[in-house]
C-alpha cells in the first residue's frame, strides 16, 4: 500500500500543478506504470494569502494552513506538505495544530545541498523568504551558508513573482534580470543557486546558470513520492 500524499496548493496554482505532474510522471518512469500514489489537494484562496502576508497577519495565515491540513487528514492523508517555500516560516506551528506528519521544504532542501557538497548557495524567493531569516537559519542548522540579493534586487525578485510567475507571465526580461541578479550571487561566494520559490523553476532553469541550481518544487516532490512509496 503507498502512502496517500496531502498537497496543500493554491500558492500558486501555477507550482501546485508542477508538483502533482512531477510526482506522478516521476513514478511512471520510475515503474512503467500508472499506480502512482493516491493524491489530495486543497487549493487555498491565494487573495488572502497576499493580503494577510503583506499586513503582517501570520496567525490567519497559520490558521488557514491548519484549515486546509485537518482536512487533508480528514479526508485520508496519510501526510502532507505546503506546496510553497515562503509559508514554511509558519511550519512548526502548523505541525504542531495537524495530526499527520508535514514534510519540510527546507529539510528536503538541506539534504541535497548537503548531498551535493555545496557549502554556500545564493536564495532567490519572495521578499519574506529572502529577508525574513527562517530561511537562512534553517539551512544554516545543516551547515549551509546563505548570500541573499542586495535589497533592490529582492524587490525586483518579488514583484516578478506576485505580478507575472505566480500568474503564468514568462517574460524574457524579468529571466535575464534573474540570471544578472544570480551572477552576482555567485560574485559574492555562492557555489550553487537555490530556487526558493516554487515558481521561479518556470523562468529558470538549470541550462540558463553555470552554478548548480536547487529547483526547491522538484526536491519537495521528490520527497513526496519517496515518502509515499515508504
Amino acid at each position: 500500500m503507498k502512502r496517500k500524499i496531502g498537497i496543500i496548493g493554491g500558492l500558486s496554482p501555477e507550482s501546485t500543478v508542477s508538483y502533482y505532474l512531477h510526482i506522478t510522471r516521476s513514478y511512471v518512469d520510475r515503474f512503467g506504470d500508472s499506480s502512482y500514489p493516491e493524491i489530495l489537494i486543497y487549493s487555498v484562496n491565494l487573495e488572502n494569502y497576499h493580503r494577510w502576508r503583506n499586513d503582517g497577519r501570520w496567525d490567519l495565515i497559520t490558521d488557514d494552513l491548519v484549515k486546509a491540513g485537518l482536512s487533508l487528514e480528514g479526508s485520508g492523508a496519510d501526510f502532507c506538505l505546503i506546496a510553497t517555500n515562503t509559508m514554511h516560516k509558519v511550519f512548526d506551528e502548523v505541525q504542531n495544530r495537524v495530526g499527520i506528519p508535514m514534510l519540510h521544504l527546507i529539510e528536503t532542501l538541506s539534504d541535497e545541498i548537503t548531498k551535493r557538497k555545496v557549502e554556500t548557495v545564493g536564495l532567490l524567493g519572495t521578499r519574506f523568504t529572502m529577508g525574513d531569516g527562517f530561511y537562512s537559519r534553517k539551512l544554516s542548522e545543516a551547515g549551509i551558508a546563505v548570500v541573499v540579493p542586495d535589497p533592490e534586487e529582492q524587490e525586483f525578485v518579488h514583484r516578478i513573482i506576485e505580478e507575472e510567475l505566480v500568474v503564468g507571465k514568462l517574460i524574457d526580461s524579468s529571466r535575464k534580470k534573474f540570471l544578472e541578479i544570480i551572477d552576482h550571487l555567485q560574485s559574492r561566494g555562492a557555489e550553487g543557486v537555490v530556487l526558493g520559490c516554487t515558481e521561479i523553476p518556470l523562468l529558470i532553469k538549470q541550462e540558463d546558470c553555470r552554478i548548480p541550481v536547487f529547483d526547491t518544487a522538484v526536491i519537495h516532490a521528490d520527497a513526496a513520492l519517496e515518502a509515499a512509496l515508504r
